[in-house]
C-alpha cells in the first residue's frame, strides 16, 4: 500500500458507513465510490462486498445481490449480516421463499440484537406482504369490468 493510502487506512469504516448511508439516500454513484475506496484500503475485507450486495438489494436487483452475499459467505460462512441479507433476498424470490424464511428463522435467534431484529422484521414482512395475494406466489385474478 502506498504511503498516501496508509494515511486513510484508519478511515476504512468511515468510507464503508458512508457507503451504506449513500445507498439509503439513493445516491448510487457515491455509494459505489465509497465502497470501492473501502475495497482499496482493505482488499481482504468482505464488508465492501456486503455493501454492494445491499445496494443491489435496495434496487431489487436480486440476482446481483444474492451473488454478492453468496460470495461473502463462501469466504466467511459465519457472516450473519450477509446471511440475513441473503435470506431477505430469497424471501423475495418465489422459488426460494421457503429457504429464505428458514434461514431468517435461524438468524432470528442470533446473539446479535441487530441481526435478530432485522431477521424478525424480514419474516414479518414476508408473511404480511410477499405471501399474501397479490404476490408473485399468488397472482391476483383480473377484475371484470362492470356494465
Amino acid at each position: 500500500m502506498s504511503d498516501a493510502l496508509k494515511n486513510y487506512k484508519e478511515d476504512f469504516f468511515l468510507f464503508l458507513e458512508a457507503g451504506f448511508i449513500a445507498v439509503n439516500a439513493a445516491d448510487e454513484d457515491s455509494a459505489v465510490k465509497l465502497f470501492k475506496a473501502a475495497e482499496v484500503l482493505k482488499p481482504e475485507s468482505t464488508f465492501p462486498k456486503v455493501g454492494f450486495g445491499y445496494m443491489h438489494l435496495c434496487k431489487l436487483e436480486l440476482k446481483q445481490a444474492t451473488a454478492a452475499f453468496r460470495e461473502v459467505l463462501a469466504k466467511e460462512p459465519d457472516n450473519e449480516m450477509a446471511k440475513t441479507f441473503l435470506g431477505i433476498c430469497m424471501t423475495l424470490i418465489p422459488s426460494e421463499i421457503a429457504a429464505g424464511e428458514k434461514s431468517l428463522e435461524e438468524l432470528s435467534k442470533s446473539g446479535d440484537t441487530g441481526i435478530k431484529k432485522l431477521a424478525s422484521m424480514a419474516i414479518e414482512f414476508a408473511e404480511k406482504f410477499v405471501k399474501k395475494a397479490p404476490s408473485p406466489l399468488q397472482p391476483q385474478k383480473p377484475q371484470q369490468k362492470q356494465k
